[in-house]
């Protein structure tokens, strides 16, 4: 949509109340299936990993949603974690199938060298309707934090929290879209009672890394491996990416646990949320999937490197 066009639920300038809300709920539609292109494929993994249900989401009407994390099968209490997670924004389809392609081909490259945690869909209700936030209108990705009204997110939270302090590497997998200035942020401007600001999209895959532990050998070893895959998003000509400042190249960082992100869910000291570019003229689907199975090998292979 463009600047100047109000968003189709709710009146300008006034947050949204349970009525917009479910107005808004109401119009999202069934787009594709969770259970037929998502648990299959996890299911398919059943014979050479351990699968757990972490937790279901009850969202009446619309389904109950059981959640599976993939585990390592000769987990080893003396190992380092890995923590992967993808689809905390379901719309952001490399980062489901990304994760799952990285332990259909990789994850067993590791057995004996660190235990791998994958949940690879965080947010199946979104998955299905190729959105960001869950049914509630709440983005899961600023709800990581106790007592998270945002049950994706409660459930991710109570999933690591008897390995928080053994997780020593975590790797958030994202997207960043066309359609979050068409659809995404005009919406969160309207749920809020806000004016819309236009932003840009960078084209390219970049890193999100934590103000807190930027760890910046870290973040660029990751860019490196991944820049063998697909390109890597040049700053803005004001320095910035998705109005951060770029710190590194193809590098921005945000407080973590200040905005309620999933990257802040854990203790880990190498901590990173990665941000594919789907609609590039120079990057297909695979090359998205091959790029976030990329940035979970390096980041995994750097924070098990010795000192």
């Amino acid at each position: 949509m463009n600047a100047g066009d109000p968003y189709p639920v709710g009146s300008p300038g006034q947050p949204w109340g349970a009525a917009e809300k479910a107005e808004w709920r109401a119009r999202q539609r069934k787009l594709r299936s969770y259970a037929d292109e998502v648990v299959a494929k996890i299911d398919a993994l059943r014979e050479r990993f351990d699968v757990a249900q972490y937790g279901e989401l009850d969202y009446g009407a619309d389904g109950r949603y059981p959640l599976y994390a993939i585990r390592s099968r000769d987990w080893d209490d003396a190992l380092p974690v890995a923590l992967v997670t993808g689809g905390v924004h379901g719309y952001e389809t490399s980062g489901v199938h990304g994760a799952l392609q990285f332990v259909e081909r990789h994850a067993a490259d590791y057995a004996g060298k660190a235990n791998l945690l994958i949940a690879p869909c965080i947010s199946p209700w979104a998955y299905e309707r190729i959105h960001r936030w869950n049914p509630d209108a709440l983005d899961p990705n600023r709800n990581f934090f106790a007592g998270s009204p945002a049950a994706e997110s409660a459930a991710v939270l109570a999933l690591v929290e008897p390995l928080r302090g053994r997780i020593v590497v975590h790797i958030d997998l994202h997207e960043t879209t066309d359609s979050d200035e068409s659809e995404f942020r005009p919406a969160l401007a309207a749920r809020d009672g806000k004016a819309y600001q236009p932003g840009t999209i960078p084209d390219g895959f970049y890193l999100c890394a934590d103000s807190a532990r930027a760890e910046p050998a870290f973040q660029q070893a990751i860019n490196a491996e991944v820049a063998k895959v697909t390109h890597i998003a040049p700053a803005d000509p004001d320095g910035t990416i998705i109005g951060s400042p770029v710190v590194a190249p193809g590098v921005i960082e945000y407080d973590c646990r200040k905005l309620g992100l999933c990257a802040g869910a854990t203790d880990a000291r190498y901590v990173t949320t990665t941000e594919v570019y789907p609609d590039s003229p120079r990057a297909t689907p695979a090359q998205c999937n091959d790029a976030q199975a990329a940035a979970i090998r390096a980041a995994i292979d750097f924070a098990l490197a010795p000192a």
